[in-house]
């Protein structure tokens, strides 16, 4: 019998798992990578018998396959996809290929800010109410290598427009859009538009038992919603709005009308701030949705911690506290960070600009911001939209650097906060490796 070829494109977390679990269906694969391969999946392969290629994609290799799994690193434009796509072979994702193999329930988180934050407290609840669940997609591990080496009845995916590209068979039982703001613009031919439709195909393929449940307060969610006919169960959820929500705040407390009513006083909620609460109401819609007990969602509210990188408080020196959110790789991200801040602002942003509008940061800026210390090889951007406002601008090419420098501007009640607003590839190999260096510098002072 002859096996399906199968190609797996990029041999990181979710191409290797791609790989691992093709070949225990029994397919022929076959991994190209166009950088180097890391030693951990470099091993993985070889372990596996899978057979690899790193540092190029030898292209007469790669068109003989029926089908093609692909990272979502690599864009639509790479000269390899195009050249797939002329012939008429799949390209999909890890996610659509490996839902083939489970039958467990689906519930995805997307959008553009809060999506991490609002997985992992999924997850927890789940965990806590007995669930058997895995953790995957953009968090955790390979949503593809659990499936081939797990037995989960339910999983909590991160989905990012990319992942969602590649997504067509596959569906979310329940899906979840926190909110959307221009981001990835790059990948997008700098077209918001299509940007926001990768983002609703969390929706695609969703029936009447499912359940879609969005943010009513994000203005592009809501201009979107209505362009379209769901056959799912829509539970909006707000912090200003009451009628018609699902779930809503008044008078400090969170309410959640689903299969009975939940309320929760959100002085008692473990995460904090403006942006947590609707990430807290998303979370616990999902939960209700499930018929998760009350008293164990409110016990996974007040019990939950948030994750590295986000809003990470670091350490308090000589009366300065000092905030990673190396997370914030776009200015939504960084405008959260901003608005939750009650002290003044040394902050630290830079890094690989997206094509970002930094005029919706401004009055932000003006009642927060003291001074701004630049990180990254091209600080330009920041520089021009904020030298009018703040008087003290300067740049560094370290987070050691930026760290003293924003210690000697600040003073006793300060904060030094480190929300980039950029991606970290000038300088860092990613967030984490960002936020990690900014933790070990504040530890030097």
């Amino acid at each position: 019998m002859n096996q399906k070829k199968l190609v797996v494109l990029g041999a990181a977390e979710s191409g290797v798992g791609a790989a691992i679990l093709a070949q225990k269906q029994g397919y022929d694969v076959f991994v190209s990578d166009m950088s180097m391969i890391k030693e951990k999946y470099k091993k993985e392969l070889t372990e596996n018998n899978i057979p690899f290629e790193e540092g190029q994609h030898t292209s007469s290799e790669i068109v003989t396959a029926e089908e093609v799994i692909k990272s979502p690193g690599i864009p639509d434009k790479a000269e390899i996809i195009k050249s797939l796509h002329k012939k008429h072979i799949p390209v999909i994702s890890e996610l659509e290929f490996a839902k083939r193999y489970t039958n467990a329930k689906m519930i995805c988180i997307t959008g553009t800010n809060g999506k991490t934050t609002t997985t992992l407290l999924t997850h927890h609840i789940l965990q806590k109410a007995g669930f058997n669940v895995g953790l995957g997609g953009n968090v955790g591990k390979s949503f593809a290598m659990q499936v081939a080496t797990q037995n989960y009845d339910y999983y909590v995916l991160e989905l990012s427009s990319f992942q969602l590209d590649g997504m067509f068979d596959f569906k979310a039982d329940i899906a979840i859009l926190t909110n959307i703001t221009p981001d990835h613009l790059d990948r997008y031919e700098y077209q918001l538009q299509n940007y926001i439709s990768s983002k609703f195909r969390i929706t695609r393929n969703q029936q009447a038992a499912d359940h879609f449940i969005y943010c009513a307060d994000d203005p592009i969610t809501m201009q979107e919603i209505v362009k379209h006919t769901y056959s799912s169960q829509l539970h909006p959820f707000s912090i200003y709005k009451t009628e018609g929500m699902t779930a809503w705040l008044e008078n400090e407390q969170l309410t959640i009308e689903l299969n009975n009513q939940f309320t929760m006083s959100i002085k008692d909620l473990g995460l904090q701030g403006k942006h947590n609460i609707y990430n807290s109401m998303a979370a616990g819609i999902a939960a209700r949705a499930l018929e998760i007990r009350k008293d164990v969602v409110r016990e996974s509210f007040a019990d939950f911690e948030n994750i590295e990188h986000r809003l990470e408080f670091v350490n308090s020196v000589h009366g300065i506290d000092f905030i990673n959110d190396s997370k914030a790789t776009n200015v939504n991200s960084t405008w959260y960070a901003l608005e939750s801040m009650q002290k003044p602002v040394v902050w630290i942003a830079g890094g690989v600009d997206k094509g970002n509008d930094y005029a919706i940061l401004i009055e932000l800026v003006k009642q927060h911001v003291k001074a701004i210390v630049c990180l990254g090889k091209d600080n330009k951007k920041i520089i021009e939209a904020f030298k009018d406002i703040v008087p003290e601008i300067f740049e560094t090419e370290s987070a050691e650097a930026a760290v003293r420098e924003a210690y000697k501007l600040g003073k006793k009640g300060d904060v030094v906060l480190l929300s980039p607003c950029c991606a970290s590839f000038d300088l860092f190999e990613n967030y984490e490796d960002r936020g990690r260096q900014f933790k070990a510098a504040v530890r030097l002072l």
